[in-house]
């Protein structure tokens, strides 16, 4: 699916776009909301994840502009500070598909992405990511490596999926932490290293195989493509 971000803050749109790009979907970044309309005239998009406050035009107002002088049915989640039930109600009544209040809890935010599509999309949420000779199939939540099927725990999926999604880039710690556990960062370290480790055998991620999952101290992990480079199937 194609994904549009929109959010002044360079910092939300960084970390929004990463697990869009983790859910296996393509995103296109704004930090505009003129730049989306301008966009959303000759383009299309399978779902808008908008800010509410912007310095130029409100996500409320692009929001009313795409329900009113559109007349699409394109769903859109509206992410904002506002947390008051009025804040709620009115960018539900002005055609909003849902509502998250920041700041951002990752794990949140990736349910109500996929609950939104399964409603909008139901018959075209089915979603592969290939990355070289390995398989993943974000439905069946499986893998497979030339064919052949590799058993991986909940956890370990979802940390592939994580590493796949996002090959070639480093990956701090809290990030992993927050999108595969939905908890905050305080949860114990050895955690996390022991599900890297577990995975890097279960998958055999080393050079022949045309990945290589490395740590840098105090940072985080990268799944660094070798020999191919990651790409993602509809």
């Amino acid at each position: 699916m194609r994904i549009a971000v929109l959010d002044d803050d360079p910092m939300h749109l960084d970390l929004i776009a990463s697990l869009v790009a983790s859910l296996g979907h393509d995103c296109v970044r704004f930090s505009r909301g003129q730049q989306l309309m301008h966009q959303l005239r000759r383009e299309s998009f399978d779902l808008l994840l908008l800010d509410w406050e912007l310095p130029d035009i409100s996500g409320l107002e692009l929001l009313q502009w795409l329900r009113r002088d559109r007349q699409q049915a394109l769903p859109v989640i509206l992410l904002t500070c506002r947390n008051q039930e009025r804040d709620v109600v009115t960018a539900l009544n002005h055609g909003a598909d849902d509502f998250m209040s920041k700041p951002i809890r990752l794990a949140e935010l990736k349910a109500r992405v996929q609950a939104t599509l399964r409603r909008n999309y139901p018959e075209q949420v089915k979603r592969v990511l290939s990355c070289g000779d390995y398989v993943l199939d974000l439905d069946a939540r499986s893998v497979h490596y030339q064919g052949q099927a590799v058993e991986l725990t909940q956890k370990e999926f979802d940390l592939a999926h994580c590493l796949f999604a996002n090959a070639g880039r480093l990956l701090s710690r809290g990030y992993l932490i927050e999108t595969v556990w939905g908890v905050p960062t305080d949860l114990p370290s050895r955690t996390l290293d022991t599900h890297v480790s577990s995975l890097r055998n279960k998958l055999q991620l080393r050079p022949d195989r045309g990945f290589r999952l490395s740590a840098t101290y105090g940072q985080g992990y990268r799944l660094e493509p070798l020999a191919r480079n990651a790409e993602e199937t509809p």
